[in-house]
C-alpha cells in the first residue's frame, strides 16, 4: 500500500484510443509505447512534485503527447509552488536522455529504437512546451499573466491565446507543410480542450473565489481596490488578483468613503446569498 499510494489514478483519453487504433493499421506499435512510456514519466514529474506540496490529486488523464493532471489546487496555491509542479514534467526528459545515452552506452536496446526515444522524447518536450493551455508552456504563459493580472482575466486571456495559437499552427501545417493526420488532430483536440475550458471558466472564477472565503489561499502582499458605491459584488471579485488580500473602499456622493475586507464581501455572497445588491447596500446594511 505504501508504495501504491505514490502511483497516480491514470485514465487513457478517448483521443488516446484514436491513436493506438491507427498504430493497430500502421503497424507502429514501437512508437506508440515510446510515446506512452514518456508521457507517463512526464506526467509522473507533475504528480510527485505534486504530492510533495501535499496536493489533492482526483486522476491523471493520458493522451497523445502529453497529459493532463486533474487537482483541487489550481489558482490556490502559491504561483511558486504550481512553477514547480509545472517544470517538475519537463524536467524528466533530461531524465530520459540520461536513460537513453547510458541504455545506448552499454548497447541494451538496438540502435533504431535509441534513435526513436531521443526522437520522440526531443519531440514531445518540445510539444509541451508550446504556450498553449493545458500544456506546460501554456501554464507558465498562465501563471505569467495571474501575477499581473487578476485571475479572472489572466483565466480568460490564456484561453483565448491559446485557442487562436492552435488555429494559427493549423493554418500554417494546411498551407506550408504536407498534412499530418497527427498534427492536425493533436491541434484540434488542443481546439476543442480549450472550448470546453472556456465554457467552464465561471466554473473555475467561483472555485477561486470559494477558496477565498475559505481562507485556503496565499497571501503575500495587500491590495486595495477602489469602486463605485453602485458596483456590483461579482464586478469586485473580478478584480481579485492571486496571493493579494484586498481591501475594498467604497466611494458615496459627497466624496463619503467606506471600507470592507474581502472576506465580509466573499460572506455577503456565499453565505448571505446577496447576489443582486451592490456594495453600497451591503456596506449600508451592515453598517
Amino acid at each position: 500500500m505504501s508504495v501504491l499510494k505514490y502511483i497516480p489514478p491514470i485514465q487513457l483519453h478517448p483521443i488516446l484510443l484514436v491513436f493506438m487504433i491507427i498504430a493497430f493499421i500502421t503497424g507502429t506499435f514501437l512508437e506508440l509505447l515510446i510515446i506512452l512510456s514518456i508521457v507517463f514519466i512526464h506526467e509522473s514529474g507533475h504528480y510527485l512534485m505534486a504530492r510533495v506540496f501535499k496536493w489533492r490529486i482526483r486522476k491523471v488523464m493520458l493522451w497523445i503527447f502529453g497529459g493532463v493532471m486533474d487537482t483541487d489546487e489550481h489558482g490556490n496555491r502559491p504561483i511558486y509552488e504550481e512553477a514547480l509542479v509545472t517544470i517538475a514534467g519537463p524536467f524528466q526528459h533530461l531524465l530520459i536522455y540520461g536513460l537513453a545515452y547510458f541504455l545506448s552506452i552499454y548497447e541494451l536496446l538496438p540502435g533504431s529504437v535509441i534513435t526513436l526515444i531521443f526522437f520522440y522524447n526531443t519531440t514531445i518536450l518540445i510539444f509541451n512546451l508550446l504556450p498553449i493551455w493545458p500544456l506546460d508552456g501554456g501554464k507558465f504563459l498562465f501563471l505569467l499573466f495571474s501575477k499581473y493580472l487578476p485571475f479572472k482575466k489572466a483565466y480568460d486571456v490564456i484561453i483565448l491565446f491559446s485557442i487562436v495559437t492552435c488555429i494559427c499552427f493549423l493554418v500554417v501545417q494546411l498551407v506550408f507543410f504536407p498534412f499530418t493526420l497527427s498534427a492536425f488532430l493533436v491541434m484540434l483536440f488542443l481546439i476543442m480542450e480549450n472550448r470546453s475550458e472556456w465554457k467552464k471558466r465561471y466554473y473555475v472564477f467561483i472555485r477561486f473565489l470559494l477558496k477565498r472565503y475559505e481562507n485556503s489561499v496565499s497571501i503575500k502582499h495587500i491590495q486595495p481596490i477602489v469602486v463605485p458605491h453602485q458596483t456590483s459584488l461579482m464586478d469586485i471579485f473580478t478584480q481579485f488578483r492571486r496571493e493579494k488580500r484586498h481591501y475594498i473602499y467604497i466611494t458615496f456622493p459627497g466624496k463619503q468613503r467606506k471600507a470592507l475586507d474581502e472576506s465580509e464581501c466573499l460572506k455577503s455572497y456565499f453565505y448571505d446569498k446577496q447576489y443582486n445588491k451592490s456594495i453600497g447596500e451591503i456596506v449600508t446594511y451592515s453598517v
